[in-house]
């Protein structure tokens, strides 16, 4: 198994040095993602990726989160990785864990790892118990409790099926991908091993969910997602019964 972390960052230019930092003294290798970020960030991605251990790709555009990642994964497979891990560059997620995640990755490599936070109290309540009814639509549309935590970031991708998946399929680009995503490998028959892992929101944090806008995004999805779940009921339920 050869695995490069692949953090999408957009405009958290202050933020992503330290999670670069925790991932390099755990000796992983790191792709940033530049998605289009203001100078300023732009010319902190720059410095990080002089570092050994660190490469930097750069979008002319923001994609937004997904296409970032997409991205990240056909250049890593271009380079012969055959798992991606994604973390965020905010530091909301515990980057230390990341070895966690490596060693659930070596012990089951057709897996998709996906983590499943613990949360504190710097948690928004709004957001936390917003994420409950993505998770209901997610079990309702996989038929099953397979991924506990469809929203969080921090996650092992096996890059040979999830690429298979992505050119295949349409996939959402912005905060609807982590979603989407874990539910169609679910589909395509890729076991899931949940991680739980701390998280903790910055009070100087910058989020780009946009409520509104998102929450749209997110709930057309859902829609797509549950007639396609009707769709492949047969096997789902076929699956189940084995």
């Amino acid at each position: 198994m050869k695995l490069v972390v692949v953090i999408p960052v957009y405009n958290h230019g202050q933020a992503v040095g330290g999670v670069v930092a925790k991932l390099r003294s755990q000796g992983l290798p790191v792709l940033l993602v530049d998605d289009g970020s203001n100078a300023d960030t732009a010319r902190a991605l720059d410095a990080l990726a002089t570092q050994d251990g660190v490469q930097l790709l750069r979008l002319a555009q923001n994609q937004g989160k997904g296409g970032a990642m997409m991205a990240g994964f056909r250049a890593a497979a271009a380079q012969g990785y055959s798992h991606a891990l994604q973390i965020d560059a905010d530091g909301q997620h515990d980057a230390l864990d990341a070895q966690r995640f490596v060693a659930a990755a070596q012990a089951r490599p057709e897996a998709f790892v996906c983590g499943c936070p613990l949360y504190d109290a710097s948690v928004p309540k709004g957001r936390l118990y917003g994420r409950y009814a993505t998770h209901v639509w997610v079990w309702i549309n996989t038929l099953s409790f397979a991924v506990r935590d469809s929203m969080c970031g921090f996650r092992v991708y096996p890059l040979a099926p999830t690429l298979a998946l992505i050119e295949r399929v349409r996939i959402g680009t912005r905060m609807d991908f982590d979603v989407e995503i874990a539910v169609r490998l679910v589909w395509a028959g890729v076991p899931v091993v949940n991680m739980p892992t701390r998280v903790h929101y910055p009070e100087d944090g910058i989020s780009h969910f946009r409520v509104w806008r998102d929450n749209l995004r997110i709930s057309w999805m859902h829609t797509r997602l549950f007639f396609g779940m009707l769709l492949r009921l047969p096997l789902l339920l076929w699956r189940k019964l084995a």
